[in-house]
């Protein structure tokens, strides 16, 4: 853990938070180590990055036990902290109200509040120490995007407590356990382990539900492959009973077979009296128990073929790597790598679509279904709906030289600040 002064001290940790070098991204540090000064007095600081994250596919089977493949991004959360000797937490930030919090009081407080004082007690009750210190934080990470800002945020404060009073002893599992705990009892928010989890181990992680939240790191070559997110721009803070619909309808299913979860059913007695949920639970419930067993199907497919990837693209000649782009159709070749994954996540993406049914609010909705229909159209392309879905994001995945042609054509129709070009990142939350 290093003390930071000045932004160019910061240097040569950018390529790996952001593959990259550039003014921009030392102009932010400098403004954050700046503010931190100018908010708290302090003469330097530490420095901490906690990503966003994205869920390549397995939408909608965490609740029942499913599996997910999820991978931190290139958009993050920057906080420059240092101890204060107090047992109050301070948290300011650009475009943030001041956040004060007592480590002796968990009383619930206001969202950003309760979420640092639910990450608080559940350290404290495990038995590691918590202390006052003096933050200062900048987001690229948008609220309401479907990229976990939230999570961010709780695994940011609790990666913090685990370096300055804990020698850093603290797991990713506990890190993603006091998070959660934190918006489920503070925030009221029936989250699972998947978002905290990614963004407390980092990179690409392919997750199990089936008892807790076993994860499995994957070394992934995603050099073939571009992800862009398109953000409708619609609030998804009134759709909590749409979302609460989806394990409840999952749920009944399993009720049928006499299980909780539908994990705990199995995929051929479901096949084998299909017809007899439809007549005694409606097609609506049985649709959203087909979508699940398919899904987590699909996702061992992704992972075999993650797991697999850099060998497969090394063996392709058509790497596009290693070949240009010598006009406008030679830019949008697929190479079969690539192909196999766009291929999944469409068939992830219509399933959410027509079976697990959470693209409209109503049946006149067809704002998430239309964004899909337009960047299939742009070029060979993967898309899916991110996230709880309903008023969410459409995730694309994108051959990578045709990125800055699908941006473009997306960002004309619906508007630059509405796309959202992401690199996927190999780090969860990172003290420097």
């Amino acid at each position: 853990m290093q003390l930071f002064t000045y932004a160019n001290e910061i240097l040569p940790h950018l390529n790996n938070l952001y593959g990259r070098k550039n003014l921009a991204d030392v102009n932010r540090y400098a403004d954050v180590l700046a503010n931190f000064r100018r908010c708290f007095a302090h003469k330097a600081a530490y420095l901490c990055s906690s990503p966003g994250r994205v869920e390549l596919i397995g939408n909608h089977t965490d609740h029942n036990g499913g599996k997910v493949i999820a991978c931190t991004i290139d958009l993050d959360i920057v906080f420059a902290f240092y101890p204060n000797g107090t047992d109050t937490i301070c948290i300011a930030g650009k475009n943030r109200a001041m956040v004060r919090a007592s480590v002796h009081d968990v009383s619930a407080g206001g969202r950003s509040e309760g979420l640092v004082k639910g990450v608080v007690r559940y350290l404290a009750e495990h038995g590691y120490k918590v202390g006052g210190f003096d933050a200062y934080t900048d987001s690229t990470v948008p609220a309401g995007a479907g990229v976990s800002s939230s999570a961010a945020f709780e695994i940011g404060v609790g990666a913090i407590i685990s370096a300055l009073f804990n020698d850093g002893a603290v797991s990713p599992a506990l890190l993603a356990q006091a998070g959660s705990y934190a918006e489920n009892v503070y925030f009221a928010k029936p989250c699972g382990l998947l978002d905290q989890g990614v963004i407390a181990q980092g990179g690409a992680v392919a997750f199990d539900f089936a008892n807790g939240a076993d994860f499995c790191p994957l070394d992934v070559d995603f050099s073939q492959l571009s992800f862009v997110l398109v953000n409708n721009g619609r609030s998804h803070s009134h759709l909590s009973d749409l979302y609460a619909a989806i394990p409840f309808d999952m749920r009944a299913v399993a009720n049928y077979f006499g299980k909780q979860r539908l994990v705990d059913v199995s995929p051929q007695d479901f096949y084998q009296n299909y017809d007899q949920v439809v007549r005694l639970l409606g097609e609506g419930k049985a649709l959203r128990a087909k979508h699940f067993f398919q899904e987590n199907a699909r996702v061992d497919q992704l992972t075999a073929l993650l797991q697999n990837s850099t060998s497969q693209q090394n063996r392709d000649p058509q790497d596009a790597r290693q070949r240009p782009a010598t006009d406008k159709a030679d830019s949008f070749s697929v190479t079969p790598f690539a192909q196999q994954v766009i291929s999944l996540i469409n068939s992830s993406g219509d399933s959410s679509l027509y079976q697990l049914r959470n693209c409209a609010t109503s049946p006149t909705d067809t704002e998430i279904a239309d964004i899909i229909s337009f960047a299939r159209s742009v070029c060979p392309c993967g898309a899916r709906v991110h996230g709880g879905g309903f008023a969410g994001t459409v995730l694309c995945v994108v051959p990578a030289r045709s990125r800055d042609f699908f941006v473009s054509e997306a960002s004309r129709k619906y508007g630059a600040d509405k796309v959202l070009p992401l690199r996927l990142r190999p780090f969860g939350t990172t003290i420097l």
